[in-house]
């Protein structure tokens, strides 16, 4: 019940709408942006849900110096933003914010930006700290999942082989069947041990941190991990009954297998994404046919290496007619996830999403056809098994036989199993060569399975884009008008956020001759458009404490825009500059 419930908690937990891998969508100060006053909080907006860590931000000043934050947290309760406190007396030049989250379908993604106090730095600012990701904790990391895949595969499909084909020798297949169980238990601890610090990006070793394996054991992918281990301890204890063949025994392997692959779709691209429900029930389907063709292979494979005298022809055809039914389930749910995964046809070749796809979709063509090969061998054992079988003629009623019959004891024995006798010598050494190399190629396309399920696909690359703004047209326009009234000198910064026509935000910083913030009593600024007698626009600008600004000014169209500043320092000393600014459309 218990082990039901977090399967379940799983599910649901992977059912809100998201894209797969999540991609920043805005930060708050803006990227490159400069703000009057050092701001109390950071806060960045992604594309879906993500999980944060203890090190989520790491801030530092205009020295390379890090900066202490306070605790990261969700801003207004909302499960797709990421926000951190910043201290008071921050200072002034530019800043950089290194990030790192986890997004909905378990992968870690990270990335950097800047933004200025006051006024930008004179030099450029770096990260001092290493590479966001240890190279030896993701080299681990990737190698338990593919490992996690093979053994997969080789545990359902040899149990699958045993079931449906019926070897004459089951006791054979033990030993593969216990490899199978032992590498999938040993790689799901692994992996259990090492997800924090790929979270984090820290080394191995930060695995030995009890606290790391807390907060592992209460995330998603740290949840299905752990009912995937519960589930091997079941299966464990059914793999003692091995011998047996009860329909109880069956079902319940059956159900075992499900919901080990579910624990793979709840924690990674079906469970975020386009079609929750529908993606997890296509993944589930396309693991299990993966691992009942790839894993019936290697146990096919043992059975001709290890009893080539002994395995009857029906043997091979049965495998063949399973492996074309779980082909024909491949292909299904492999287009579906192709087609949900890169969103168009452009994706294919400009995303490493793509690439790895095409990559995967020729290694198995490759495979479809070592198999069709397979297939030809294995037809070319049927009419063996038939012709061994002794002919019985009918005999004329009230006469003598048209032939001797020869005595039960001269006829040829019959298998245990009924399956006829094995075939001969040249068609079973064809017959291995050909599921040699198909196993040996289908060990490529799982690895690149396991690539694939880690990298971004090419819908989520594409919205990644879209919510990024366009590069032909700035976010922002910024403009610097210096001035002079009397003996004082200094100059305003005026930056349009979007510096295109339409509706837009002001934001006015006046600065002294040293190049720090000045205070003024008052500051107006007006928009004309001569070429179309537009004009002038009061900005209507309001002193906001250490820099002026709106967010009511509407430019209606793009143009060659006449700015008039205006700028009082005192009681009696103003002076009004022009400056010409672009607006775009």
């Amino acid at each position: 019940m218990v082990l039901g419930a977090v399967l379940g908690l799983l599910l649901l937990g992977g059912a809100a709408p998201a894209s797969a891998h999540a991609a920043l969508r805005d930060t708050a100060p803006a990227d490159g942006g400069v703000v009057a006053s050092a701001p109390r909080h950071i806060t960045l907006t992604f594309t879906e849900s993500v999980t944060l860590l203890d090190d989520s931000f790491r801030v530092y000043d205009p020295g390379n110096r890090r900066v202490a934050t306070g605790e990261v947290r969700h801003a207004a309760g909302r499960s797709d933003t990421a926000r951190v406190s910043l201290p008071d007396g921050l200072g002034t030049g530019t800043f950089t914010v290194a990030w790192r989250v986890v997004s909905a379908d378990s992968h870690p993604i990270a990335g950097a930006f800047t933004f200025s106090v006051g006024k930008p730095s004179p030099t450029t600012v770096t990260v001092p700290d290493g590479p966001d990701e240890d190279p030896v904790t993701g080299g681990l990391y990737d190698t338990a999942r593919y490992a996690a895949y093979l053994a997969f595969a080789l545990l359902v499909g040899a149990l699958t082989f045993l079931a449906c084909c019926r070897p004459p020798d089951p006791g054979r297949l033990r030993r593969t069947v216990v490899t199978g169980w032992w590498t999938l238990v040993a790689a799901t601890a692994v992996l259990l041990l090492l997800r924090a610090p790929y979270e984090a990006g820290t080394g191995p070793l930060a695995a030995l941190d009890p606290s790391a394996l807390t907060r592992t054991a209460t995330s998603r992918p740290g949840l299905a991990l752990l009912a995937r281990l519960a589930l091997l301890l079941v299966a464990g204890v059914l793999l003692t009954r091995l011998r047996r063949r009860s329909p109880a025994l069956l079902t319940a392997g059956a159900v075992l297998a499900v919901a080990l692959a579910l624990t793979w779709a709840a924690a990674e691209h079906a469970s975020a994404g386009i079609q929750v429900p529908l993606a997890m029930a296509s993944s589930v389907l396309h693991l299990l046919a993966v691992g009942v063709w790839l894993g019936g292979l290697a146990a096919l494979l043992t059975t001709l290496y290890r009893a080539p005298d002994e395995v009857p022809a029906a043997v091979v055809v049965r495998f063949s007619r399973l492996a074309f039914a779980a082909v024909t389930v491949l292909v299904g749910t492999g287009v579906y996830q192709s087609w949900r995964g890169l969103g168009s046809w452009e994706a294919l070749s400009s995303t490493s999403y793509g690439r790895i796809l095409v990559a995967k979709l020729a290694a198995v063509a490759l495979l479809l056809a070592v198999a069709g090969r397979s297939r030809q061998w294995t037809a070319r054992l049927v009419p063996t098994a038939a012709e061994a079988l002794p002919e019985r003629v009918p005999e004329p009623v009230g006469g003598p036989p048209s032939r001797p019959q020869p005595s039960r004891e001269d006829r040829p024995p019959v298998p245990p199993s009924g399956d006829g006798p094995p075939a001969p010598e040249p068609d079973r050494r064809a017959l291995r060569r050909s599921v040699l190399a198909e196993a040996a190629v289908g060990v490529v396309v799982l690895g690149l399975t396991t690539v694939l399920t880690g990298t971004q696909p090419g819908r989520a690359v594409a919205e990644a884009a879209a919510a990024a703004p366009a590069t032909d047209i700035p976010a922002a326009s910024v403009t610097t008008v210096p001035f002079t009234v009397g003996t004082a000198r200094g100059r305003v910064q005026v930056t349009l956020d979007p510096g295109r026509a339409g509706r837009t935000s002001v934001q006015a910083v006046v600065f002294g001759p040293d190049g720090g913030l000045s205070t003024v009593p008052e500051l107006r600024l007006s928009f004309t458009l001569p070429a179309q007698r537009i004009g002038p626009i009061d900005a209507k600008v309001t002193d906001l404490g250490g820099y002026w600004g709106t967010g009511s000014l509407n430019l209606p169209i793009p143009g060659t825009w006449t700015m008039k500043v205006t700028v009082r320092v005192s009681e009696v000393d103003q002076v009004t500059v022009t400056h010409g600014i672009r607006v775009t459309r």
